[in-house]
């Protein structure tokens, strides 16, 4: 057993593993998605973009070597719910509201909200740029989609 080089044995390995698995699903489901002859741009063109950009990357990660634990960090990192993992299950949720509230509220209000309280919980302390780039990305994103590549984002409660 000595000799023998484990398959699995970094972390970036595992959850690189995972991430093409994940990216692979993705690609997948976004073909599936329904042709729309007359937009310019189908609505499967960015998931699958980013499917591919997703695969790629997990691939990059495959080969990253992890970084040595330090004793001291490997004392902190031993309880289960340690900040990091908190830090994720919080972004989890975000995620989630940010699902549920897109159809109701719609892509600005909800893009705005998900971007506002992500960077807050991150610990981004300057609230009026917060604000104007939490208001500024949807807005342009919007624009862009909507006029440009002719895709039609969710209004929600907003008449435009």
């Amino acid at each position: 057993m000595k000799g023998r080089v484990r398959l699995l044995s970094s972390q970036n390995k595992k959850v690189s593993l995972f991430l093409i698995v994940l990216g692979v699903v993705f690609v997948i489901m976004s073909v599936r998605l329904p042709e729309y002859p007359l937009v310019p741009v189908d609505a499967d063109a960015i998931p699958i973009i980013l499917g591919c950009l997703l695969i790629f990357l997990s691939i990059l990660l495959f080969f990253i070597k992890d970084e040595p634990k330090d004793s001291e960090d490997s004392e902190q990192s031993e309880p289960f719910f340690n900040a990091d993992r908190k830090m994720l299950f919080l972004f989890g949720g975000f995620i989630l509201l940010y699902i549920v509230l897109l159809e109701w509220l719609g892509f600005l209000i909800t893009t705005a909200l998900f971007i506002f309280t992500s960077t807050f919980a991150l610990g981004y302390k300057k609230h009026v740029t917060n604000i104007i780039v939490a208001i500024a990305i949807p807005i342009v994103f919007y624009y862009l989609f909507n006029y440009v590549l002719k895709i039609s984002l969710p209004k929600g409660i907003l008449p435009f």
